[in-house]
């Protein structure tokens, strides 16, 4: 008696939203939708292709066009470091595009091998940092004890980052901003090596700066084209932020100046 008096309200249910489900399918094909989805992924295409421009200028000398400044063979480590840091980059690009051509499973596919990339770029960043940071490796200012606070922080920040985006993959306005926040968090390190006088000067400044500029022209980009700041833009945003003068400030303390002093010895 339950069972059949549950059935016709089961059947009424279903057959009572199929209006709210097709009223849904024709407004995500609307014009105005349509429109806003087409200006996402030529913005995220775009911020793909300022990202690897981005790192191929600061890298250039030093990785890319190595040979052709005549810097000596690198170390396997640090060439182990910039590869992985490369391929992030061009997977970076791949998966939006990918996205345009409306090939999602392969988007998919590829965001597991995003996931190793990316533990990877976590284990092997601190491996490097703390090996530059040895004695008679990198001499001058800023002392090396102390700038290497600002690569560990910028790699948990990645990871936490990247992480975030992994766990909202099945959320694709969420994770699309998470791993964008996660490209721009490693950007710095590029940014400190472009041949500019006054990023020289000035240091994480400048190079933390020039980051944040290209996050807040994406909070830009979502007020202008989505009316709102998206809550990942949002909180990933002042992760990445807060940790700027963090990691500056811990490196100056005589806690953090002793254990990097015990990590190169």
């Amino acid at each position: 008696m339950t069972t059949e008096g549950a059935l016709p309200r089961c059947g009424a249910l279903v057959l009572e939203s199929g209006p709210l489900i097709a009223g849904w399918g024709k407004l995500l094909a609307t014009p105005a939708y349509l429109t806003v989805r087409r200006r996402d992924r030529v913005f995220y295409l775009g911020m793909a292709l300022t990202a690897a421009a981005v790192v191929f200028a600061g890298f250039a000398r030093t990785f890319y066009l190595r040979n052709l400044f005549g810097h000596p063979p690198l170390r396997l480590l640090l060439a182990l470091h910039g590869v992985l840091f490369t391929l992030w980059i061009v997977l970076f690009f791949i998966q939006p595009a990918l996205v345009a051509v409306k090939r999602t499973d392969l988007h998919r596919r590829l965001g597991v091998a995003g996931g190793v990339i990316a533990a990877l770029m976590t284990l092997i960043v601190p491996i490097t940092a703390i090996e530059v940071s040895k004695p008679g490796f990198r001499p001058g200012a800023p002392s090396p004890l102390s700038f290497l606070s600002v690569p560990m922080i910028n790699i948990l920040v990645f990871a936490i980052l990247v992480a975030a985006g992994l766990y909202y993959r099945r959320k694709s306005d969420t994770h699309k901003r998470l791993m964008l926040l996660a490209t721009i968090s490693i950007l710095p390190a590029a940014m400190a090596r472009l041949p500019f006088a006054f990023i020289r000067a000035n240091g994480a400044l400048a190079f933390f700066g020039l980051a944040d500029v290209v996050l807040l022209l994406c909070i830009a980009y979502d007020g202008v084209v989505h009316r709102r700041l998206h809550p990942a833009f949002a909180c990933g945003g002042l992760l990445f932020i807060a940790s700027q003068p963090l990691c500056v400030a811990l490196g100056h303390t005589a806690a953090w100046l002793a254990f990097a002093q015990w990590l190169t010895r």
